[in-house]
């Protein structure tokens, strides 16, 4: 195991989004239970801190807010503030600040935080390869999945891997919101169904959905809870309005409460998106509809899972709007495969 100072502390810089900052935590928690002594600060954006709540492994979170004003100039107040924050960082004298991140704006942050050791992946690896030249180490991976990734980081500084480990909050408030809706849906056993997802290209059409609901209800006595973020209420109304069906209803919940939900469900089905990647941390069966990402880096990694892929071209930076949703993966081909993931609870 790598020498440092008897009591460490390490800089994790994973900034967004649900799913990357998901798969970055049993990279943490395998630091924190290698290094009990050491102190772990996690630099995060302001609206995904929620998702570090009572994490036993992270001492300190640090907040930074530049998703409220991508695309614009930030307010001056604002500015100042987070530069304050980012030259602060120098004063907790990292032994290694890990970037998970694999940005340029990460990787200099990195470097902005005068950590004694710079860890990222190496230029194969990351989403802006030039980052590697600011780094004081590039890992290379032998895994393929992005935990697999992260655990290489730490691994790196000399943290023993075991059993992954994803600590997601869980509070008693969450619950009791998830049991009173549950109760007044009447709904002891249902499906999450999660349509969204951060770009078209990584969603099945609506039509598809609403299709497969109408098939589903037929098929089980259960509920069918349709889930997403407030701007995908609007999407989810169509398909229920164009489903026709009397047990599929819009489920409002924030992360800590979708959380909830998701430890509940009998089955979650959705892209690649944050809610996917939260279902499989606590354990939720799943089944996921993949178009431009792959699967085997990105999707489910519990083997009885199902991750449909119609192998479109690999391509992490197909936002545009006018993009063709998922094609090539019919209604029947995701009702075989709810069947076929269920039949292997029992198994």
């Amino acid at each position: 195991m790598r020498q440092f100072d008897s009591q460490p502390r390490f800089l994790v810089i994973r900034l967004s989004s649900i799913g990357d900052i998901v798969h970055a935590l049993p990279a943490v928690a395998a630091l924190g239970q290698s290094f009990p002594q050491a102190e772990i600060h996690w630099l995060i954006e302001k609206r995904y801190g929620v998702l570090l709540a009572g994490n036993p492994y992270v001492h300190r979170m640090i907040p930074l807010d530049t998703l409220s004003w991508r695309g614009s100039l930030p307010p001056l107040s604002v500015l100042e503030e987070m530069v304050k924050t980012l030259l602060g960082l120098r004063e907790s004298a990292y032994e290694a600040a890990v970037d998970f991140q694999g940005l340029w704006k990460s990787a200099i942050i990195a470097l902005l935080a005068g950590a004694k050791a710079r860890v990222g992946l190496a230029e194969p690896w990351l989403r802006e390869p030039g980052a590697a030249v600011l780094y004081t180490t590039r890992v290379r991976v032998a895994g393929r999945h992005v935990v697999e990734e992260s655990l290489a980081l730490v691994e790196h500084l000399g943290a023993r891997v075991g059993p992954w480990q994803f600590p997601l909050p869980h509070t008693p408030e969450a619950d009791q919101y998830i049991d009173e809706q549950l109760a007044r849906l009447e709904a002891r056993d249902f499906m999450i169904i999660n349509p969204g997802g951060g770009w078209k290209a990584k969603r099945w059409a609506p039509e598809n959905y609403a299709l497969l609901l109408r098939h589903l209800e037929a098929r089980f006595s259960w509920k069918f809870l349709l889930t997403g973020s407030p701007e995908e209420h609007e999407l989810i109304s169509s398909i229920l309005k164009s489903a026709g069906t009397r047990r599929a209803f819009c489920f409002p919940s924030d992360v800590v409460q979708f959380i909830a939900l998701a430890r509940r469900a009998k089955l979650f089905l959705g892209g690649d998106t944050g809610p996917l990647h939260v279902a499989a941390a606590v354990g939720t069966p799943l089944v996921a509809i993949h178009g431009p990402t792959d699967p085997v880096r990105n999707g489910p990694f519990n083997s009885a899972d199902i991750a449909l892929y119609n192998r479109a071209p690999v391509n992490h930076s197909r936002r545009d709007p006018n993009a063709a949703y998922i094609e090539g993966i019919s209604v029947e081909c995701v009702e075989a495969a709810i069947e076929e993931r269920l039949a292997r609870v029992n198994v």
